[in-house]
């Protein structure tokens, strides 16, 4: 059977609840008509003008992305602007575009453990909780909830104990980067590893308060790496791109497991044409 905007968003809330997005955060339905039939849905990070641009050109119906379309309560609508072509053009092709932010952040199987897993981590735990329906609140304090449902970053084990030079060429081999930054003696022993995608230096002191002798991230400030070293800690900035779009086929195969449960016929799609927008030259 097929479905509409409101029946799959009904099931992207199941997978990640909107109650566990941060305060300041805007996830949801950007654009579009909820009533509007779904029969092509792609997934992608950003709702950028190449990929809405592309998707109309494809007559896909829903845009689910990671990061919002819009963030904060609009005065105007200039088509002339970045935004207002994006919503002109998915208002003029009937597409709606959604969003799953911060709550698919904190989710369990959500971006945060599908970086762990893609890094091979054991056993990972959330590495600094929040309370549900509250959002992530600001003074991060050591975590003592090892149990924790929901929660921003994870905490987990590597197979075994590696120098931070092993450590730094796993992770660009699994997650197939040419470059990455790294802060700490390279000859360190690391065991325990904390993680945050996205943007990592607002969890800086829940990993120092951690025992965790390694932090792999992305846009980590350079005072927060100087603290790291002082303390003979490691910071492995993976970018923030890198550390999110691997969220992106997860995604896809959740959603198309779950309309499929429900007998929904809809083709998904993991966007491919996203690129990270710095570059080393």
């Amino acid at each position: 059977m097929g479905a509409t905007v409101a029946e799959i968003i009904e099931i992207m809330n199941q997978l990640a609840p909107p109650l566990l997005a941060e305060e300041w955060d805007n996830v949801g339905l950007q654009i579009g008509d909820s009533r509007q039939p779904v029969r092509c849905i792609w997934v992608a990070l950003d709702p950028s003008p190449e990929v809405v641009k592309a998707a109309c050109k494809k007559k896909v119906d829903l845009l689910i992305t990671h990061h919002p379309l819009i963030f904060r309560p609009l005065k105007s609508i200039d088509f002339d602007t970045p935004g207002g072509s994006i919503i002109q053009m998915a208002a003029h092709h009937q597409l709606a575009i959604f969003s799953a932010h911060t709550n698919l952040d904190i989710v369990r199987n959500g971006v945060n453990d599908v970086l762990a897993q893609q890094l091979g981590l054991r056993n990972p735990a959330v590495l600094h909780p929040v309370q549900v329906g509250q959002g992530a609140k600001e003074g991060l304090a050591p975590v003592t909830d090892s149990e924790a449902e929901y929660g921003i970053g994870r905490i987990g084990s590597l197979a075994k104990a590696s120098s931070l030079r092993s450590l730094v060429s796993m992770v660009k081999k699994k997650l197939k980067l040419d470059f990455i930054k790294v802060a700490g003696d390279l000859e360190m022993k690391i065991k325990q590893v904390a993680i945050c995608s996205g943007s990592g230096s607002s969890l800086m002191q829940a990993f120092l308060a951690s025992k965790a002798q390694a932090y792999i991230s992305g846009d980590i400030h350079y005072h927060d790496a100087r603290e790291a070293e002082m303390v003979n800690r490691a910071i492995i900035d993976i970018g923030h791109f890198p550390s999110e779009h691997l969220m992106v086929d997860a995604l896809a195969q959740q959603l198309e497991k779950a309309i499929l449960e429900q007998g929904i016929e809809a083709e998904i799609t993991a966007c491919t044409i996203e690129k990270d927008p710095f570059r080393i030259i």
